[in-house]
């Protein structure tokens, strides 16, 4: 087993003004002159969790942090519902990854992400090949339609009462078709009563705790065991990318991964992965030319010792290239 590295503290941190009232947080940990590398969260809405730093070896890596809008230490938080998250789609979080490497002078990095994370690091690296050196996907989804029922539909028929509970917290006249939307105008609608919002957030991430509290390091209250401020930032932009289908065009991350040839990458899912099915990572390793496969036998979404030791490895593999 690959022990990951000592906790280590940022040496630089900032809110950078990304436009439209919006200012995200951003830190660099360890060897300034070494080889940059960017941490690209999950959610959307998680934030960037601080333990992240430990995946890379601190002697090798530039390590470079960021909460995306609306989460985290970024602001304003999603939390109060007068946040608008108009100016918060997959655009924006691209437009801020690119305005983060230009403040930080960075020329190329390598790009570690999971779950959304991985999403958006496509969605980034398909705009901007060149400024992209290695990537590395844990639990790869690419946010296509198909995926997103998956994951609030179809999942369901493996867990038929979470999913009726899911389903019932809604009002009566918001249960037929998408459910998606109908949380969106729970938690984003105009004129709904905080504790009904609050009510819509916990049973949403309810569902979501549902989904993996199955797996080998799965447990009730993964998701909906957080601070009520943390609970509602993640369920309210979770539900507004997920019902606009992260405003990309269905399969276009698929479509264009001919675009990533030469960007050396590893792609880590786990064959156990119920909301995000293996198959997702199978297609986009099949159209991206060079990406390197691994599927790790006992792990499902939220991961396993054997996953860490992939993701690890392939960070290592990727720090001894140099810059």
């Amino acid at each position: 087993m690959v022990a990951p590295f000592p906790p280590i503290e940022p040496y630089a941190r900032g809110l950078l003004d990304v436009g439209d009232g919006n200012r995200i947080y951003w830190e660099t940990s360890e060897n300034p002159d070494g080889k940059p590398a960017l941490f690209v969260h999950g959610g959307p809405g998680s934030g960037g969790r601080r333990t992240s730093r430990q995946a890379f070896d601190p002697d090798v890596y530039r390590i470079v942090l960021f909460d995306q809008r609306g989460c985290g230490d970024s602001r304003p938080h999603a939390s109060d519902p007068a946040a608008s998250l108009e100016h918060n789609t997959t655009d924006h979080l691209i437009a801020d990854m690119e305005l983060l490497r230009e403040h930080l002078g960075i020329e190329r990095w390598l790009l570690l992400g999971g779950s959304w994370g991985s999403t958006l690091t496509l969605a980034y690296a398909e705009r901007y090949p060149e400024r992209v050196s290695e990537i590395v996907l844990v639990g790869v989804t690419m946010t296509r339609r198909e995926e997103i029922d998956w994951l609030y539909h179809g999942a369901g028929r493996f867990l038929p009462g979470p999913w009726e509970a899911f389903r019932d917290a809604l009002p009566e006249d918001y249960r037929n078709g998408d459910l998606v939307a109908g949380y969106n105008r729970l938690l984003n609608g105009p004129g709904v009563n905080d504790g009904v919002r609050l009510a819509a957030a916990r049973a949403w991430c309810v569902w979501e705790d549902a989904v993996i509290a199955h797996e080998v390091l799965g447990r009730p209250g993964h998701y909906s065991d957080r601070p009520d401020a943390e609970l509602l930032a993640f369920a309210r932009i979770c539900a507004h990318y997920f019902a606009n289908g992260a405003w990309l065009d269905e399969g276009c991350l698929l479509r264009d991964a001919h675009t990533l040839a030469g960007i050396p990458a590893v792609l880590i899912h786990g064959r156990l992965d119920l909301g995000g099915p293996l198959a997702t990572a199978w297609e986009l390793s099949k159209a991206w030319p060079g990406a390197e496969l691994i599927v790790i036998d006992d792990s499902g979404h939220t991961g396993s010792p054997a996953m860490r030791d992939a993701a690890l490895d392939a960070i290592a593999s990727f720090g001894a290239r140099g810059r």
